[in-house]
C-alpha cells in the first residue's frame, strides 16, 4: 500500500536519535539496573494540589468536551504568566491551549509554513524540530551552534542563512541541549533579522523559569517584535507535568485563530480536569520552579565535577535546564559509537547528540533529572566504560 510523502517528512535524523533511548526504556521497565538519562523526565511526582484538583474535578464529572483553544480562566493565567515573562500585557484572544509545548510547535510550524517556504533554526536543536517544521512541507535550513565558541548565537552565520524563501527563525531560549542561555544583545540580534527580513521567531521558551545563570531575555519582551513573535510555553519541566500534556502559544490573535482551527481538526481542547489542575498549577504552585533549579543546579553541578574528571571527556555546566552535553571526541569514538557501547557495557542510557544535528556530532546529553544517588551511580560507570576504552 501506498503512504503520502508526509510520513517522510516526520521521518529522519531526529526520530532516529531515538532509537538507543526506546530499546533501554523497553528494558528498563524489566531491568532495574538501567539508568535512563537519555530524557528529561522529572524523577518528582506532580505537586499535590495540581494532582488533588484534577481528583476534585473527575469527581465532579468534569469530562466533557471544553472550548478547543482553552478555558478562559486558564488562558487569562497563562497572559499573566507572559506578563511576567515578557512584560508585556495580552489577552485571552492571544492564547491557545495545546497538549505540550510539542502540540505547540506543530500547530505554529503548520499556520505559518507551507511548500516552498524554508525556516531556519539552530543546530544542534531540540530532536523533534526537524519533523516538526518539515511537517509544514517547509525546508529546514540549519544554522551551526559551534561548540568551540560554547554553542554562542552568531550573528554573520544566521545572516547568511537567510534567503528571499526564509518564513521563520526557531528559537530555543534557553536553549535544550546545549543548556546556552542567550543574552540580550543575542535575542536583538534574531529579533533585528526577523524584523529587517520580515520573518516570523518562534520563540520556544520552556526552560524559562529553570535558571542557574545569565537572564532570561523574552523575545516578545523586546520592543516592536511582540507582532511577529510566538512564543511557546508548558509545564512539563517546571512543574513536572510531563504526561499531562499542557502547553501553549502566545502570539498575534489572527495566527491564535488559525492554531485554535489546527486544534479544531486535531485535539478538540484538553479535557477540563487537566485545565483547572494546569489552573492550580499555574498560581498555586509558582514557587515550584524554584525549588527546582535548586535541586538542578547541585546535579549539575554534581555532573561536571565528576564527568571533567574522566580522561576523554569534558563538558561546560549549562546555564539552564535539565541537560548536560559531554564532548567524547576525546575518546576516540564517535558519539553513536560511544553511546552505543556505553549502553551495552553499563546500562546507562544517554542521547547521541549527533541525531539532534551536525553541530551536536561528537558529543552526548544527558540529563540529571534522576535522584542523586542514581546519577552519581551513572557518572562511576561513565567513568568506569571510558577508562576500559
Amino acid at each position: 500500500m501506498k503512504y503520502s510523502d508526509f510520513v517522510n517528512r516526520i521521518a529522519g535524523k531526529g526520530a532516529s536519535a531515538w532509537e538507543l533511548h526506546n530499546k533501554a526504556d523497553a528494558e528498563s521497565r524489566i531491568n532495574d539496573d538501567v539508568i535512563m538519562l537519555s530524557i528529561g523526565d522529572p524523577e518528582f511526582d506532580t505537586p499535590a494540589p495540581i494532582v488533588a484538583k484534577a481528583i476534585e474535578r473527575l469527581n465532579a464529572g468534569d469530562t466533557h468536551y471544553t472550548g478547543v483553544s482553552g478555558r478562559e480562566t486558564l488562558k487569562l493565567a497563562i497572559a499573566r504568566d507572559h506578563l511576567r515573562l515578557a512584560g508585556r500585557r495580552v489577552g485571552s484572544e492571544n492564547v491557545v491551549v495545546l497538549a505540550g509545548a510539542q502540540n505547540a510547535l506543530l500547530a505554529t510550524s503548520m499556520c505559518i509554513a507551507e511548500p516552498g517556504d524554508e525556516i531556519v533554526t539552530f543546530d544542534p536543536m531540540y530532536a523533534t524540530y526537524e519533523a516538526t517544521i518539515k511537517a509544514s512541507g517547509a525546508e529546514l535550513r540549519p544554522v551551526r551552534l559551534d561548540a568551540a565558541t560554547g554553542f554562542r548565537l552568531d550573528r554573520e552565520t544566521l545572516a547568511a542563512a537567510i534567503t528571499p524563501r526564509t518564513r521563520a527563525i526557531f528559537l530555543t531560549n534557553p536553549h535544550n541541549p546545549t543548556g546556552v542561555v542567550a543574552t540580550r544583545d543575542e535575542v536583538q540580534m534574531v529579533a533585528d533579522l526577523a524584523r529587517a527580513h520580515d520573518l516570523w521567531i518562534v520563540s520556544d521558551e520552556v526552560y524559562a523559569d529553570l535558571l542557574f545563570d545569565g537572564e532570561h531575555v523574552a523575545m516578545a519582551s523586546l520592543d516592536g517584535i511582540a507582532e511577529r513573535t510566538v512564543t511557546i510555553g508548558s509545564l512539563s519541566k517546571s512543574r513536572n507535568m510531563p504526561g499531562w500534556r499542557v502547553g501553549w502559544a502566545v502570539g498575534p490573535a489572527e495566527l491564535i485563530a488559525h492554531q485554535a482551527n489546527f486544534a479544531l481538526c486535531m485535539l478538540y481542547g484538553l479535557p477540563g480536569f487537566i485545565q483547572d489542575a494546569a489552573l492550580v498549577a499555574l498560581e498555586e504552585c509558582a514557587d515550584e520552579p524554584v525549588r527546582l533549579t535548586g535541586i538542578y543546579r547541585q546535579r549539575r553541578d554534581t555532573a561536571v565535577r565528576l564527568l571533567n574528571q574522566v580522561p576523554g571527556l569534558t563538558c561546560t555546566p549549562p546555564q539552564a535546564g535539565m541537560f548536560l552535553m559531554v564532548d567524547v571526541r576525546g575518546t576516540g569514538l564517535s558519539s553513536d559509537e560511544y553511546c552505543r557501547g556505553l549502553y551495552e557495557h553499563t546500562k546507562v542510557a544517554v542521547l547521541d547528540a549527533a541525531g539532534l544535528g551536525a553541530g551536536g556530532d561528537g558529543f552526548f546529553r544527558m540529563s540529571y533529572t534522576t535522584s542523586q544517588e542514581k546519577l552519581t551511580e551513572a557518572c562511576a560507570r561513565i567513568a568506569e566504560y571510558t577508562n576500559s576504552l
